[in-house]
């Protein structure tokens, strides 16, 4: 079709003849041009029979043109106005690809993230059984695979400015929130360090707790990873541990 003929079109008041041509820009793969037209009936015709058709095609051309936040919200409104269509599983499947899209990367704020798996998990227990069902596994582990990456790090962040309490606790959430994660032993090694740094740096009163209580985050690291690659380097902050611990109890017994 040319040119003059779509503008003519555009700038007309026929939706009909819209309707018709932003369908068949749609099928071309012309998006860019068939949402300018779109957006021009998309009000004038919610509600009628032709909306279902045009409501999707409206949804999957945001998705086409990689505009994922307009795609997701999309979709999810043609699932809430049309729950019976034959369409509505593809139309949930892509807008948690959409949201899934939005994810940034694992240094930035993870809000998308969260959202993202959200409603990915929300696609999985609405169609269980659906083709989809393997690929969105893998983005969901995608996404929890990143938000874990921001979460030691964020721990050896505080570790490495020396914020050693505020260091432990965020090993400790991560251990407790992420049972099956590949950065556990990290986060049980930063742990012991962390409570080790905060021990040799408090006032003599709090250090003899301190040591104790960063052993039994070793203890707790050497019965899980008693083969990994960080035991030499917990066997050396434990040695020195014990080594502070006796040197206190001898001028202790001393006085």
């Amino acid at each position: 079709m040319s040119c003059s003929q779509y503008q003519k079109v555009l700038r007309g008041d026929d939706s009909g003849q819209k309707y018709a041509m932003a369908d068949s820009l749609y099928q071309i793969g012309k998006y860019k041009k068939a949402l300018q037209l779109m957006e021009q009936i998309v009000p004038v015709y919610r509600g009628k029979p032709q909306a279902e058709k045009l409501m999707f095609m409206y949804a999957n051309t945001f998705y086409n043109l990689e505009d994922f936040y307009l795609a997701g919200y999309q979709f999810e409104r043609f699932e809430t106005s049309y729950p019976k269509s034959d369409s509505v599983e593809l139309a949930s499947y892509r807008s948690a690809r959409s949201y899934y899209e939005l994810s940034p990367r694992y240094s930035l704020d993870q809000k998308d993230t969260d959202t993202g798996l959200e409603k990915l998990q929300k696609f999985i227990n609405s169609y269980p059984n659906s083709e989809h069902r393997l690929e969105i596994n893998t983005l969901v582990s995608e996404l929890r695979y990143k938000k874990e990456k921001k979460e030691i790090e964020v721990a050896k962040q505080y570790l490495r400015i020396s914020d050693y309490k505020a260091a432990i606790a965020a090993f400790d959430n991560f251990i407790t929130d992420n049972p099956g994660s590949e950065f556990r032993k990290e986060a049980f090694f930063g742990r012991i360090e962390a409570a080790y740094k905060l021990a040799i740096n408090s006032i003599p009163q709090l250090v003899p707790e301190r040591l104790e209580q960063a052993q039994v985050y070793y203890n707790n690291f050497a019965k899980y990873y008693k083969d990994s690659d960080l035991k030499a380097d917990a066997d050396k902050i434990s040695e020195d541990i014990q080594l502070r611990l006796r040197t206190l109890e001898e001028t202790t017994s001393l006085k």
